[in-house]
């Protein structure tokens, strides 16, 4: 549903709070192999997202990318809008250019389903929540996150 950049800043993410939560700050190279992905793509996708706000970085000892505490939790829509756009909460489903309630696809109306629920779980979660369910339930989407 994601792209692999979405993907890779979600994985990302998450592991970069859960590392914040244990008081560390991690590098590049460690959050690209522990969530599985490429070390120059990540490292160009957590620049971004230093760029524009989401996470901050320190280089030198003690460096590495950290979540400001000061700021509010990052919903997963601001990721998903930031890193691929809109088009995924406005799009048709059948992939159509003209799609709406006047010219309606053979999906239209039970992807707008679909899509209203994938609105409302984005917005609701954020990284951080992401990252204190897998603390407090012992939850892992993948193995390698602690």
């Amino acid at each position: 549903m994601f792209n692999k950049e979405t993907e890779y800043a979600l994985r990302g993410l998450v592991y970069i709070q859960l590392q914040n939560s244990a008081g560390k700050r991690p590098g590049i190279v460690e959050i690209a192999q522990k969530i599985d992905a490429p070390h120059f793509y990540t490292a160009k996708i957590l620049q971004r997202l230093v760029k524009q706000g989401f996470i901050e970085s320190q280089k030198g000892k003690g460096g590495g990318f950290y979540f400001d505490t000061k700021k509010p939790d990052l919903s997963l829509k601001q990721l998903i809008v930031a890193s691929q756009g809109e088009n995924i909460f406005s799009g048709c489903g059948f992939g159509l250019k003209h799609c709406d309630d006047n010219n309606p696809c053979p999906l239209h109306d039970k992807y707008a389903l679909i899509r209203d629920a994938l609105i409302k779980l984005v917005t609701e979660e954020s990284v951080q929540s992401l990252a204190r369910d897998t603390m407090r339930d012992g939850k892992m989407f993948s193995p390698r996150l602690r």
